[in-house]
């Protein structure tokens, strides 16, 4: 048997898991709905008409916004444990978790995604207002 005829047996082989996977994508309703997958692929030059492929980027996305959004998690209790202790003191009334674009950053970065933000600075508290409301 040649490595042309194995590679064909393979296949065959994994069809029914397959079927069955692409089957049970019919029955699931992942968190990002069909029409926003469809709406990103559709911009990004890809159209397909299988409900199964669309949920299955659907499934894919999910997965990588929850890797991304642990990772971050994990960023910000490094960074809020790595406070000196005497500040520390002051916030253990607050328990909470302060989520930050670096955080974030730096989850992404690690996922091969780099998020270029530009710094917010604000000259006087009318910036970012409707210029026609301003009373400068």
């Amino acid at each position: 048997m040649n490595h042309n005829q194995q590679s064909t047996e393979a296949r065959h082989d994994d069809d029914p898991a397959l079927s069955e996977f692409l089957a049970s994508l019919m029955d699931y309703t992942p968190t990002i709905p069909d029409e926003l997958v469809e709406h990103y692929l559709a911009k990004s030059g890809f159209q397909c008409p299988d409900v199964r492929l669309i949920r299955l980027v659907a499934v894919a996305t999910q997965k990588f916004v929850a890797e991304v959004a642990g990772d971050a998690l994990q960023q910000c209790k490094a960074r809020q444990a790595s406070i000196v202790k005497d500040k520390r003191d002051k916030q253990q009334k607050d328990k909470r978790l302060i989520l930050t674009m670096e955080d974030l950053s730096k989850a992404l970065r690690e996922h091969g995604v780099n998020v270029k933000h530009q710094e917010y600075f604000a000259d006087s508290p009318s910036t970012g207002m409707d210029p026609a409301s301003r009373e400068e």
